[in-house]
């Protein structure tokens, strides 16, 4: 059997119709035709035919958005900013880029994602401790699960503090109907290669309006202002995407729902594979209105054995050695040396999942051949 990778990228077969586009009238450089309609096209997905109207500007990277809508939300020096800590180092950084201080709140156990309660407890001891509120909150919706999104909109809303929804892992994923980064002031989105849909490298923010969808391209273009010659009065980014991979992403684009269907398929098997292994725990929506697009799927050994310190390591070489990628879920954050300084308001949820569990291969290659291998051979080697 070939390896089987955690999350490959797949073309539709339209793509090279728009790079041969891009490459015939020469529009090579990062913006263009293809960008223009690529954002069209997720403006129609995230808006889903017009229950809503937010704005698209596609960008180099989910990170550069992360860090332009945090210059939106007007973070600065000396400024707070509330991050999941149980997440990718991307969700973080762009806080530092802007001078000011992640604060770190952990998960909750059903969703892995940013815990409510502890969010709240947070905001009232920053305001304790510094007497200004944290200037925005950034949850994440950790490998495609929905957050309790309503929860954290209305603490948001009663202490008057900004969302932006890192929707990078979450593409297509829905709460209660919605698409998962339309709640929030601002949202993200990731088109890494290994994410649902891929534009080689790539992301994209979700705006309110088309004025700040405006306002975010003059950052993402070195802030160049309106004369006739190169004149700058505020520091700019070069973040726009080329018109090459956002050809890439309107072939994507094409086989979406497909997509998504399929990793909600490979998510469904293993837990159909899973059954009556009770010491293997398959992260699966704990509500029916919360629909993930199961990005990765994942599991949690519960026997005590198989953590980071223990068996766990050991599994995941001799799984690579079968020829099955696996990892480790994400270290959180309040745990990284970058960030041993950060306030951090923790229960223990995401020591714990990182501690004992692993992402497992959940891509479009990934049939029931493949499941049955890899299930079989995690069991074999417990």
């Amino acid at each position: 059997m070939d390896r089987i990778n955690l999350c490959l990228a797949h073309m539709s077969g339209n793509e090279m119709q728009y790079i041969q586009e891009a490459f015939d009238t020469n529009w090579v450089v990062p913006l263009g035709p293809n960008v223009n309609a690529f954002e069209e096209d997720l403006e129609d997905f995230v808006n889903e035919n017009g229950a809503l109207d937010k704005k698209v500007v596609a960008l180099s990277a989910g990170t550069a958005a992360i860090h332009l809508g945090l210059i939106m939300l007007g973070v600065g020096k000396g400024d707070e900013v509330i991050c999941q800590s149980f997440t990718f180092a991307a969700s973080a950084n762009p806080i530092m880029y802007q001078g000011a201080t992640p604060v770190f709140v952990d998960s909750e156990p059903s969703t892995y994602n940013m815990d409510p309660q502890l969010l709240e407890e947070a905001i009232k001891d920053r305001i304790a401790k510094t007497g200004r509120k944290p200037k925005a909150i950034i949850p994440v919706y950790l490998y495609g699960m929905p957050a309790r999104i309503d929860e954290i909109m209305e603490i948001a809303r009663r202490y008057e503090i900004p969302v932006l929804e890192d929707a990078a892992e979450g593409f297509g994923s829905k709460y209660k109907g919605q698409i998962c980064g339309t709640f929030g002031d601002y949202g993200v989105m990731s088109f890494n290669g290994n994410k649902l849909i891929t534009t080689s490298g790539g992301g994209a923010l979700i705006c309110p309006n088309e004025e700040t969808k405006k306002h975010v391209m003059f950052y993402a273009t070195q802030a160049r202002e309106a004369y006739p010659y190169y004149q700058h009065e505020q520091i700019g980014y070069n973040y726009r995407m080329s018109n090459i991979c956002a050809g890439i992403g309107r072939g994507q684009m094409t086989i979406v729902g497909e997509h998504i269907e399929h990793h909600r398929w490979v998510h469904d098997y293993y837990k159909k594979k899973l059954r009556g292994y009770d010491d293997i725990v398959l992260q699966s929506a704990p509500e029916r209105y919360m629909e993930s697009n199961y990005w990765l799927s994942t599991i949690r050994f519960e026997d005590n054995k198989h953590t980071i310190d223990g068996k766990l390591l050991p599994l995941i070489e001799r799984l690579s050695k079968m020829g099955i990628e696996t990892r480790p879920l994400w270290k959180p954050m309040h745990l990284q040396p970058v960030y041993k300084d950060a306030p951090a308001y923790v229960n223990g949820v995401s020591e714990h999942l990182f501690s004992c569990g692993l992402c497992l291969p959940s891509g479009p290659y990934v049939g029931e051949r493949e499941i049955n291998y890899i299930v079989q051979s995690i069991v074999d080697n417990l």
